[in-house]
């Protein structure tokens, strides 16, 4: 199976320590690289996990609050002095675009590769981005300002060709890609053999959902059913919950719920306070609602 991977850059939050890096994170799907959010410093802890920053295809900002964007500029930056010559795909709140394009003229302005900005609706649930190996959603969270997250899907694979089939009924080479897309096989004297005696099912396909930062959204799970991975903003422990609702944040234990009521397969806890210096409540709490749950740290990498 082709790697699906979520590697940890920074899961803190907006104010800075000396355990946690603001908000990042780059998903690997089938050797292409994209990154969700980009704080300040995060270039650097691309370096350390040693993701080639020609290989980067796509940065998805989910909203303007500097934990989750400062880096952006800094990082582009940095590719321009490091030979970068493919082109740069940044999807980001729709209202950011003018500001963008004025930052990228006056500290972006020379560079040999294009910057593509693509705005997104963060109140709408839409595909923003697809190939043929993956499509990625937008979803609508509530923040105190425009904020989304993103879903990315796995594109269903062809199944798998049963070898001993192929050769017991003597099936040509050049048949097998009409096999894998749905076709029977006739022998010479005329029997007709079923699609699905030549083959075995591909994996199901994964699927891996950002989202961050938001407030408790009963119906959020909605949106995320039998996601495979689901990284959910847990900023607060349950005993702050008052707080959570006043700065439109989670609590772990609000996480859970999420998770619990779209049957996903694992959740990861990030974006944590700063008051925190160590996440074991968090956990716990977590644990008792949603028991496949993480904390995420610096420097992890997670199989979606």
């Amino acid at each position: 199976m082709e790697p699906f991977k979520v590697h940890i850059l920074g899961c803190g939050s907006a104010v800075p320590t000396n355990h946690h890096r603001p908000s990042s994170q780059v998903v690997e799907v089938r050797g292409k690289f994209f990154m969700v959010d980009c704080g300040e410093g995060t270039q650097l802890n691309l370096r350390n996990c040693r993701v080639s920053f020609s290989k980067l295809q796509a940065v998805f900002i989910s909203h303007m609050h500097g934990d989750h964007c400062f880096g952006l500029l800094g990082m582009i930056s940095t590719f321009g002095l490091t030979g970068r010559t493919t082109p740069l795909h940044v999807y980001a709140p729709a209202d950011y675009a003018t500001l963008f394009e004025r930052q990228m003229d006056y500290f972006c302005k020379r560079r040999d590769f294009e910057v593509v900005f693509h705005p997104v609706d963060t109140t709408r649930h839409m595909v923003i981005f697809e190939d043929r190996s993956l499509s990625v959603e937008s979803i609508p969270l509530e923040h105190r300002l425009p904020c989304c997250g993103y879903l990315f899907r796995e594109r269903p694979s062809l199944p798998h060709i049963r070898r001993d089939m192929i050769d017991f009924y003597h099936i040509p080479i050049c048949y097998i890609n009409n096999i894998k897309n749905g076709a029977g096989w006739e022998t010479p004297e005329g029997e007709k053999v079923p699609h699905e005696r030549l083959v075995t099912p591909a994996a199901p396909p994964r699927s891996y959902a950002y989202c961050s930062d938001t407030r408790y959204i009963p119906t959020l799970h909605e949106l995320l059913k039998d996601v495979s991975t689901l990284y959910h903003e847990s900023t607060y422990t349950s005993h702050e919950a008052d707080k959570a609702a006043l700065y439109y944040h989670s609590t772990g234990e609000q996480a859970a719920q999420v998770a619990k009521a779209a049957n996903v397969g694992k959740l990861l806890l990030g974006h944590y306070s700063a008051r925190y210096h160590e996440e074991n409540q968090l956990l716990k709490e977590t644990k008792s609602v949603f028991p496949n749950v993480y904390l995420t740290d610096e420097g992890m990498v997670f199989d979606v």
